[in-house]
Protein backbone atom coordinates (compact mmCIF):
# COMPACT_ATOMS: atom_id res chain seq x y z
CA UNK A 1 0.00 0.00 0.00
CA UNK A 2 1.20 3.48 -0.86
CA UNK A 3 2.13 5.50 2.25
CA UNK A 4 1.60 9.27 2.14
CA UNK A 5 3.10 10.94 5.19
CA UNK A 6 1.68 14.38 5.98
CA UNK A 7 2.26 14.48 9.73
CA UNK A 8 5.56 16.35 9.64
CA UNK A 9 4.64 18.73 12.47
CA UNK A 10 4.57 15.64 14.70
CA UNK A 11 7.90 14.28 13.47
CA UNK A 12 9.90 14.11 10.27
CA UNK A 13 11.80 11.48 8.37
CA UNK A 14 15.49 11.53 9.23
CA UNK A 15 17.24 12.76 6.10
CA UNK A 16 19.52 10.13 4.46
CA UNK A 17 22.45 12.57 4.64
CA UNK A 18 21.84 12.94 8.38
CA UNK A 19 21.91 9.16 8.92
CA UNK A 20 25.13 8.94 6.94
CA UNK A 21 26.75 11.70 9.01
CA UNK A 22 25.73 10.04 12.28
CA UNK A 23 26.82 6.46 11.63
CA UNK A 24 30.59 6.78 12.30
CA UNK A 25 29.88 8.17 15.78
CA UNK A 26 28.19 4.95 16.85
CA UNK A 27 31.10 2.67 15.98
CA UNK A 28 34.28 4.40 14.84
CA UNK A 29 34.42 7.69 16.76
CA UNK A 30 32.86 6.65 20.06
CA UNK A 31 35.14 8.58 22.44
CA UNK A 32 33.78 10.79 25.21
CA UNK A 33 34.18 14.40 24.04
CA UNK A 34 35.12 15.44 27.59
CA UNK A 35 38.12 13.10 27.70
CA UNK A 36 41.65 14.51 27.66
CA UNK A 37 42.97 12.11 25.01
CA UNK A 38 43.01 12.79 21.28
CA UNK A 39 40.48 10.04 20.56
CA UNK A 40 37.84 11.92 22.57
CA UNK A 41 39.12 15.33 21.53
CA UNK A 42 38.38 14.70 17.87
CA UNK A 43 34.75 14.07 18.80
CA UNK A 44 34.61 17.35 20.72
CA UNK A 45 35.74 19.15 17.56
CA UNK A 46 32.87 17.59 15.61
CA UNK A 47 30.41 18.79 18.25
CA UNK A 48 31.83 22.28 17.74
CA UNK A 49 31.17 21.88 14.01
CA UNK A 50 27.56 20.84 14.70
CA UNK A 51 27.13 23.82 17.03
CA UNK A 52 28.32 26.10 14.22
CA UNK A 53 25.86 24.47 11.79
CA UNK A 54 22.93 25.07 14.17
CA UNK A 55 24.05 28.64 14.78
CA UNK A 56 24.38 29.30 11.04
CA UNK A 57 20.77 28.26 10.40
CA UNK A 58 19.37 30.82 12.87
CA UNK A 59 22.22 33.37 12.48
CA UNK A 60 23.41 33.16 16.07
CA UNK A 61 26.83 32.93 17.66
CA UNK A 62 27.87 29.28 18.27
CA UNK A 63 28.54 30.10 21.93
CA UNK A 64 24.82 30.86 22.30
CA UNK A 65 23.74 27.31 21.33
CA UNK A 66 23.17 24.77 24.13
CA UNK A 67 22.46 21.17 23.10
CA UNK A 68 19.56 19.43 24.89
CA UNK A 69 17.61 16.19 24.61
CA UNK A 70 14.51 17.64 22.91
CA UNK A 71 12.26 20.65 22.45
CA UNK A 72 10.41 19.97 25.69
CA UNK A 73 13.63 20.08 27.68
CA UNK A 74 14.64 23.29 25.92
CA UNK A 75 11.30 24.92 26.78
CA UNK A 76 11.53 23.81 30.40
CA UNK A 77 15.19 24.83 30.63
CA UNK A 78 14.42 28.30 29.27
CA UNK A 79 11.54 29.04 31.62
CA UNK A 80 13.02 27.40 34.74
CA UNK A 81 16.42 28.91 33.99
CA UNK A 82 15.04 32.45 34.04
CA UNK A 83 12.76 31.86 37.04
CA UNK A 84 15.61 30.47 39.12
CA UNK A 85 17.92 33.28 38.09
CA UNK A 86 15.27 35.83 39.15
CA UNK A 87 13.60 34.33 42.25
CA UNK A 88 12.01 37.66 43.22
CA UNK A 89 9.95 37.62 40.01
CA UNK A 90 7.11 35.09 40.05
CA UNK A 91 4.96 36.10 37.09
CA UNK A 92 4.96 34.54 33.61
CA UNK A 93 3.13 35.69 30.49
CA UNK A 94 2.25 33.08 27.88
CA UNK A 95 -0.62 32.19 25.53
CA UNK A 96 -3.55 29.81 25.56
CA UNK A 97 -2.30 28.07 22.41
CA UNK A 98 1.19 27.00 23.45
CA UNK A 99 2.59 23.50 22.96
CA UNK A 100 2.06 21.26 26.03
CA UNK A 101 5.78 21.65 26.84
CA UNK A 102 5.00 25.26 27.84
CA UNK A 103 1.25 25.07 28.44
CA UNK A 104 1.41 22.27 31.00
CA UNK A 105 4.57 23.62 32.63
CA UNK A 106 2.75 26.88 33.29
CA UNK A 107 -0.14 24.96 34.84
CA UNK A 108 2.39 23.27 37.13
CA UNK A 109 3.93 26.61 38.04
CA UNK A 110 0.52 27.99 39.06
CA UNK A 111 0.08 25.03 41.39
CA UNK A 112 3.42 25.93 42.95
CA UNK A 113 2.80 29.56 43.75
CA UNK A 114 3.66 31.33 40.50
CA UNK A 115 1.29 33.68 38.67
CA UNK A 116 0.62 33.05 34.99
CA UNK A 117 -1.23 35.31 32.56
CA UNK A 118 -2.52 33.46 29.49
CA UNK A 119 -3.12 35.62 26.44
CA UNK A 120 -6.09 34.81 24.25
CA UNK A 121 -6.27 34.64 20.46
CA UNK A 122 -8.94 35.64 17.98
CA UNK A 123 -10.81 33.36 15.58
CA UNK A 124 -7.80 33.38 13.22
CA UNK A 125 -5.45 32.33 16.00
CA UNK A 126 -3.76 35.76 16.23
CA UNK A 127 -2.72 37.52 19.44
CA UNK A 128 -3.92 40.91 20.65
CA UNK A 129 -0.65 42.87 20.98
CA UNK A 130 -2.23 45.45 23.30
CA UNK A 131 -3.35 42.68 25.64
CA UNK A 132 0.22 41.40 25.72
CA UNK A 133 1.62 44.84 26.54
CA UNK A 134 -0.89 45.28 29.37
CA UNK A 135 -0.09 41.84 30.79
CA UNK A 136 3.61 42.49 31.46
CA UNK A 137 4.25 43.62 35.04
CA UNK A 138 7.23 44.65 37.12
CA UNK A 139 7.42 41.13 38.55
CA UNK A 140 7.19 39.43 35.13
CA UNK A 141 10.22 37.15 34.89
CA UNK A 142 9.64 35.85 31.38
CA UNK A 143 7.27 36.10 28.42
CA UNK A 144 7.00 32.79 26.54
CA UNK A 145 5.22 33.02 23.18
CA UNK A 146 5.63 30.41 20.46
CA UNK A 147 6.96 31.48 17.07
CA UNK A 148 4.53 29.35 15.05
CA UNK A 149 1.69 27.19 16.28
CA UNK A 150 2.16 23.45 15.93
CA UNK A 151 -1.51 22.75 15.19
CA UNK A 152 -2.54 25.59 12.88
CA UNK A 153 0.81 26.86 11.61
CA UNK A 154 -0.14 30.43 12.58
CA UNK A 155 2.96 32.66 12.88
CA UNK A 156 3.03 35.24 15.66
CA UNK A 157 4.71 38.67 15.22
CA UNK A 158 7.59 37.72 17.50
CA UNK A 159 9.81 40.70 16.74
CA UNK A 160 6.98 43.14 17.51
CA UNK A 161 6.30 41.18 20.69
CA UNK A 162 10.00 41.27 21.54
CA UNK A 163 10.15 45.05 21.21
CA UNK A 164 7.32 45.39 23.71
CA UNK A 165 8.94 42.90 26.07
CA UNK A 166 12.24 44.81 25.94
CA UNK A 167 10.49 48.14 26.61
CA UNK A 168 8.86 46.55 29.66
CA UNK A 169 12.20 45.22 30.91
CA UNK A 170 11.38 41.51 30.72
CA UNK A 171 12.84 38.42 28.97
CA UNK A 172 11.40 36.85 25.80
CA UNK A 173 11.44 33.11 25.14
CA UNK A 174 9.96 31.61 22.00
CA UNK A 175 9.28 27.97 21.20
CA UNK A 176 10.42 27.98 17.58
CA UNK A 177 10.29 24.21 17.13
CA UNK A 178 7.92 24.43 14.16
CA UNK A 179 9.47 27.53 12.63
CA UNK A 180 13.16 26.62 12.51
CA UNK A 181 14.06 25.25 9.08
CA UNK A 182 10.78 26.39 7.49
CA UNK A 183 11.10 30.17 7.60
CA UNK A 184 14.25 32.33 7.81
CA UNK A 185 15.36 33.43 11.28
CA UNK A 186 18.05 35.98 12.10
CA UNK A 187 18.82 36.01 15.79
CA UNK A 188 21.70 38.42 15.29
CA UNK A 189 19.12 41.17 14.67
CA UNK A 190 16.38 39.81 16.89
CA UNK A 191 14.76 40.80 20.18
CA UNK A 192 14.51 37.11 21.20
CA UNK A 193 16.46 36.15 24.34
CA UNK A 194 15.88 32.38 24.34
CA UNK A 195 14.72 30.14 21.48
CA UNK A 196 13.83 26.45 21.38
CA UNK A 197 14.85 24.03 18.60
CA UNK A 198 13.92 20.36 18.21
CA UNK A 199 15.84 17.99 15.96
CA UNK A 200 13.07 15.64 14.90
CA UNK A 201 11.00 18.49 13.46
CA UNK A 202 13.64 19.25 10.80
CA UNK A 203 14.77 15.82 9.62
CA UNK A 204 17.20 15.06 12.46
CA UNK A 205 16.65 12.17 14.90
CA UNK A 206 14.41 12.21 17.94
CA UNK A 207 16.05 12.81 21.30
CA UNK A 208 18.10 15.89 20.47
CA UNK A 209 17.36 19.59 20.58
CA UNK A 210 18.97 22.94 21.24
CA UNK A 211 18.35 26.10 23.19
CA UNK A 212 19.56 29.49 22.05
CA UNK A 213 20.57 31.63 25.05
CA UNK A 214 21.58 35.15 24.09
CA UNK A 215 24.88 36.42 25.44
CA UNK A 216 24.37 38.42 28.62
CA UNK A 217 21.23 36.57 29.74
CA UNK A 218 21.55 35.24 33.28
CA UNK A 219 20.53 31.61 33.01
CA UNK A 220 20.53 28.92 35.70
CA UNK A 221 21.09 25.36 34.36
CA UNK A 222 18.07 23.07 34.29
CA UNK A 223 20.08 19.82 34.25
CA UNK A 224 22.76 19.90 36.96
CA UNK A 225 25.79 17.68 36.50
CA UNK A 226 29.15 17.96 34.83
CA UNK A 227 30.77 20.87 33.04
CA UNK A 228 29.31 20.04 29.62
CA UNK A 229 27.87 22.81 27.43
CA UNK A 230 29.94 25.37 29.34
CA UNK A 231 28.19 24.42 32.59
CA UNK A 232 24.77 25.18 31.08
CA UNK A 233 23.56 21.58 30.70
CA UNK A 234 25.12 18.63 32.51
CA UNK A 235 25.38 15.13 31.06
CA UNK A 236 27.57 13.38 28.51
CA UNK A 237 26.63 14.61 25.07
CA UNK A 238 24.47 12.51 22.74
CA UNK A 239 27.18 12.75 20.10
CA UNK A 240 25.60 10.93 17.11
CA UNK A 241 22.36 12.87 17.45
CA UNK A 242 24.15 16.19 17.90
CA UNK A 243 26.10 15.47 14.70
CA UNK A 244 22.78 14.63 13.04
CA UNK A 245 21.16 17.85 14.23
CA UNK A 246 24.08 19.86 12.85
CA UNK A 247 23.80 18.18 9.46
CA UNK A 248 20.02 18.61 9.41
CA UNK A 249 20.43 22.34 10.08
CA UNK A 250 22.96 22.58 7.25
CA UNK A 251 20.46 20.89 4.91
CA UNK A 252 17.57 23.07 6.13
CA UNK A 253 19.56 26.20 5.33
CA UNK A 254 20.36 24.82 1.87
CA UNK A 255 16.75 23.89 1.11
CA UNK A 256 15.01 26.82 2.82
CA UNK A 257 13.79 28.34 -0.45
CA UNK A 258 11.99 25.08 -1.31
CA UNK A 259 9.62 25.64 1.61
CA UNK A 260 8.16 28.55 -0.36
CA UNK A 261 8.63 27.38 -3.95
CA UNK A 262 7.79 23.68 -3.52
CA UNK A 263 6.06 22.97 -0.22
CA UNK A 264 3.73 25.99 -0.07
CA UNK A 265 2.22 25.43 -3.58
CA UNK A 266 1.55 21.79 -2.70
CA UNK A 267 -0.11 22.82 0.57
CA UNK A 268 -2.21 25.44 -1.19
CA UNK A 269 -3.38 23.02 -3.88
CA UNK A 270 -4.26 20.42 -1.26
CA UNK A 271 -6.16 22.94 0.83
CA UNK A 272 -8.05 24.55 -2.04
CA UNK A 273 -9.15 21.26 -3.58
CA UNK A 274 -10.35 19.87 -0.25
CA UNK A 275 -12.35 23.02 0.51
CA UNK A 276 -13.85 22.86 -2.99
CA UNK A 277 -14.84 19.19 -2.78
CA UNK A 278 -15.91 18.90 0.86
CA UNK A 279 -18.77 21.25 1.86
CA UNK A 280 -18.91 22.64 5.41
CA UNK A 281 -15.13 22.63 5.72
CA UNK A 282 -13.05 25.49 7.11
CA UNK A 283 -9.43 26.52 7.56
CA UNK A 284 -8.43 26.94 11.18
CA UNK A 285 -5.97 29.81 11.47
CA UNK A 286 -4.97 32.90 9.53
CA UNK A 287 -4.78 32.12 5.84
CA UNK A 288 -1.71 34.29 5.21
CA UNK A 289 0.32 34.33 8.43
CA UNK A 290 1.04 30.61 8.47
CA UNK A 291 3.90 28.21 8.01
CA UNK A 292 4.20 27.15 4.36
CA UNK A 293 3.70 23.45 5.13
CA UNK A 294 0.68 23.41 7.45
CA UNK A 295 -3.07 23.34 7.02
CA UNK A 296 -5.59 22.61 9.76
CA UNK A 297 -9.05 21.85 8.43
CA UNK A 298 -12.29 21.30 10.29
CA UNK A 299 -15.11 19.26 8.77
CA UNK A 300 -18.40 19.95 10.45
CA UNK A 301 -20.64 17.14 11.77
CA UNK A 302 -17.94 14.40 11.73
CA UNK A 303 -15.34 13.14 14.20
CA UNK A 304 -11.66 13.76 13.54
CA UNK A 305 -10.69 10.35 14.91
CA UNK A 306 -12.94 8.63 12.37
CA UNK A 307 -11.43 10.70 9.55
CA UNK A 308 -7.91 9.71 10.61
CA UNK A 309 -8.79 6.03 10.84
CA UNK A 310 -10.24 5.99 7.33
CA UNK A 311 -7.32 8.00 5.96
CA UNK A 312 -5.01 5.46 7.56
CA UNK A 313 -6.76 2.69 5.60
CA UNK A 314 -5.72 4.55 2.45
CA UNK A 315 -2.12 4.86 3.66
CA UNK A 316 -2.45 8.55 4.56
CA UNK A 317 -0.73 9.55 7.81
CA UNK A 318 -2.20 12.72 9.33
CA UNK A 319 -3.19 13.90 12.80
CA UNK A 320 -5.87 15.83 14.66
CA UNK A 321 -3.39 18.22 16.29
CA UNK A 322 -0.28 17.96 18.44
CA UNK A 323 1.23 14.49 18.65
CA UNK A 324 1.79 15.21 22.34
CA UNK A 325 -1.96 15.45 22.96
CA UNK A 326 -3.52 13.32 20.21
CA UNK A 327 -4.04 10.42 22.62
CA UNK A 328 -6.62 12.48 24.47
CA UNK A 329 -10.30 12.55 23.53
CA UNK A 330 -10.52 16.18 24.66
CA UNK A 331 -10.86 18.70 21.82
CA UNK A 332 -7.77 20.71 20.97
CA UNK A 333 -7.06 23.49 23.48
CA UNK A 334 -5.74 25.53 20.55
CA UNK A 335 -8.97 25.32 18.56
CA UNK A 336 -11.07 25.92 21.67
CA UNK A 337 -9.02 29.07 22.39
CA UNK A 338 -9.79 30.22 18.83
CA UNK A 339 -13.51 29.73 19.38
CA UNK A 340 -13.93 27.11 16.66
CA UNK A 341 -17.62 26.05 16.76
CA UNK A 342 -18.56 22.86 18.59
CA UNK A 343 -19.80 21.32 15.35
CA UNK A 344 -16.32 21.69 13.84
CA UNK A 345 -13.81 21.48 16.69
CA UNK A 346 -14.07 17.69 16.96
CA UNK A 347 -13.72 17.23 13.21
CA UNK A 348 -10.32 18.83 12.80
CA UNK A 349 -7.45 17.32 10.81
CA UNK A 350 -3.92 18.67 10.50
CA UNK A 351 -2.00 18.01 7.30
CA UNK A 352 1.66 19.04 7.49
CA UNK A 353 3.98 18.54 4.53
CA UNK A 354 7.74 18.52 4.05
CA UNK A 355 10.17 18.88 1.16
CA UNK A 356 9.96 15.10 0.72
CA UNK A 357 6.28 15.26 -0.29
CA UNK A 358 5.31 15.16 -3.95
CA UNK A 359 2.47 16.26 -6.18
CA UNK A 360 1.40 12.60 -6.32
CA UNK A 361 1.07 12.60 -2.52
CA UNK A 362 -1.25 15.59 -2.68
CA UNK A 363 -3.34 14.05 -5.48
CA UNK A 364 -3.69 10.87 -3.40
CA UNK A 365 -5.13 12.83 -0.47
CA UNK A 366 -7.43 14.85 -2.70
CA UNK A 367 -8.75 11.62 -4.21
CA UNK A 368 -9.65 10.00 -0.90
CA UNK A 369 -10.35 12.66 1.74
CA UNK A 370 -13.55 14.26 0.32
CA UNK A 371 -15.28 10.86 -0.18
CA UNK A 372 -14.33 9.93 3.39
CA UNK A 373 -15.99 13.10 4.69
CA UNK A 374 -19.11 12.42 2.61
CA UNK A 375 -19.30 8.82 3.85
CA UNK A 376 -18.95 9.82 7.50
CA UNK A 377 -21.63 12.48 7.21
CA UNK A 378 -24.02 10.01 5.65
CA UNK A 379 -23.69 7.60 8.58
CA UNK A 380 -23.62 10.29 11.26
CA UNK A 381 -27.00 10.87 12.99
CA UNK A 382 -26.02 14.47 13.68
CA UNK A 383 -24.93 14.94 10.09
CA UNK A 384 -28.27 13.61 8.79
CA UNK A 385 -30.15 15.91 11.15
CA UNK A 386 -28.25 18.96 9.91
CA UNK A 387 -28.79 17.89 6.30
CA UNK A 388 -32.56 17.60 6.89
CA UNK A 389 -32.64 21.03 8.51
CA UNK A 390 -30.85 22.54 5.52
CA UNK A 391 -33.26 20.87 3.11
CA UNK A 392 -36.24 22.20 5.07
CA UNK A 393 -34.67 25.67 5.11
CA UNK A 394 -34.09 25.57 1.35
CA UNK A 395 -37.72 24.55 0.74
CA UNK A 396 -38.92 27.40 2.96
CA UNK A 397 -36.79 29.93 1.08
CA UNK A 398 -38.21 28.72 -2.26
CA UNK A 399 -41.76 29.05 -0.90
CA UNK A 400 -41.07 32.63 0.21
CA UNK A 401 -39.60 33.54 -3.19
Amino acid sequence: MRVVYVDNNATTMVAPEVVEAMMPYFTEYYGNPSSMHTFGGQVAKKIDTARQQVADLVKADPSEIVFTSCGTESDNAAIWGILRANPQKRHIVTTRVEHPAVYNLCKYLVQNGYHVTELGVNSKGMLDIEELADAIREDTAIVSVMYANNETGVIFPIEEIGSIVKQKGSILHTDAVQAVGKIPLDLSKSTIDLLTISGHKLHAPKGVGALFVRKGITFTPFVIGGHQEKNRRGGTENVPSIIGLGKACELAKKHMAEEQTQVRPLRDKLENEILKRAPDARINGHKDYRLPNTTNLSFEFVEGEAILLLLNEKGICASSGSACTSGSLEPSHVLRAMGVPFTAVHGSVRLSLSRYNSAEDVDHIIEYLPPIIKRLREISPYGREIKERKQISEVSIRDIV
